[in-house]
């Protein structure tokens, strides 16, 4: 199913704020719209958050009222602009609107041939995805045994991309080859994404779930109940994987304990450019770590550490499941050098 469609002017896309309550759909129609909508996480999720953007400024030029190239161009950068600000960290958002940017640039028709090249730009990061994302379960799909249990850290299930999800997307296709294996979700605080959304979509879908809490990880291995653990990413750098905050702690749980780590991600998410030092980790209002919904849990005037992700060191992953193939942790010396 997809998760984010584009329909004459118009962007539709789940409100993942409102799940696993209420099925609620967006309908964006500007870009000041798309901006706030990623910076609420009512649209989040790296590789989603890459076909979001490029629609982001697929909007300005379908709504632009622009009477020539230069002036649409100069619109167009100003959306990238206002959609960048939004979330520092995940790499998929700056990849969508530099490639719809790029795009842009490099046409020489007329006005009109402008727009429709920068929507169907906008279209080709979405479909392109959405196939990338089976791609990466079928390859990530030979490392699953029948019988294994996973477990995952928050979520990148289809509601996390286009469609059918990356690390999901592994779960998903070993499902589909007939392999019966059960998932362990942890809730993924303080956001719940795991408790709200990959639970979601794996109950929905039939595929055996039990929810823990982020404390019970170190717990449910050593009483062997993990076989393999697998994340998804919203920044791969030279030395280190960029993802939501306790992915680190559970893969160093894993590495202690013996068990395979994986992480699947679209060649959308490698920045081989940088090192984890280069990245900026984006810290998020104290009230996501003091509130539960609408109940205050922390005393007023807490002080509240509330960075958004982690970065894990290549040591600790055993492979990276991508599109094309998979990086075991020998191949990871090749990432100091760009990957085609």
């Amino acid at each position: 199913m997809r998760m984010i469609k584009w329909q004459n002017g118009t962007v539709i896309t789940p409100d993942q704020t409102k799940l696993p309550l209420q099925e609620v759909t967006l309908e964006i129609t500007t870009v000041e719209q798309m901006a706030e909508a990623i910076k609420t996480l009512r649209v989040r999720g790296a590789p989603l958050l890459g076909a979001a953007a490029g629609f982001g400024v697929a909007l300005a030029a379908y709504h632009s009222k622009a009477k020539t190239k230069e002036k649409l161009l100069s619109e167009l950068e100003d959306a990238g602009s206002i959609i960048k600000c939004q979330r520092p960290t995940a790499v998929n958002l700056f990849w969508g609107i530099d490639r719809v940017l790029n795009k842009a640039r490099s046409v020489s028709g007329s006005l009109e041939e402008l727009k429709d090249i920068v929507i169907e730009e906008a279209q080709k990061i979405a479909d392109e995805d959405a196939a990338q994302n089976r791609a990466i379960g079928k390859n990530g799909s030979i490392l699953i045994k029948d019988g294994d249990t996973l477990l995952t850290h928050c979520n990148a299930g289809e509601l996390a991309t286009v469609e059918y999800g990356t690390a999901l997307g592994v779960i998903r296709a070993a499902w589909g080859q007939g392999k019966k294996i059960k998932v362990i979700a942890d809730e993924t605080r303080p956001l719940l994404q795991g408790a709200r959304l990959t639970a979601y979509e794996l109950k929905r879908d039939g595929i055996p779930v039990t929810l823990i809490t982020d404390n019970m990880a170190g717990y449910v291995m050593s009483k062997g109940l993990v076989d393999k653990v697998i994340v998804g990413s919203d920044r791969i750098v030279q030395d280190g994987v960029v993802n939501k905050i306790g992915t680190y702690s559970v893969a160093v749980l894993a590495h202690e304990h013996g068990i395979p780590f994986y992480v699947a991600a679209p060649k959308s998410t490698f920045d081989l450019a940088h090192k984890a030092s280069d990245v900026i980790i984006e810290e998020r209002k104290p009230e996501e770590v003091t509130r539960i919904g609408s109940q205050q849990i922390a005393p007023d005037g807490i002080n509240v550490m509330n960075p958004a992700f982690d970065i894990t060191p290549l040591k600790y992953v055993s492979a990276i499941i991508c599109e094309t193939q998979v990086y075991y942790n020998k191949d990871f010396v090749a990432f100091k050098k760009p990957v085609n």
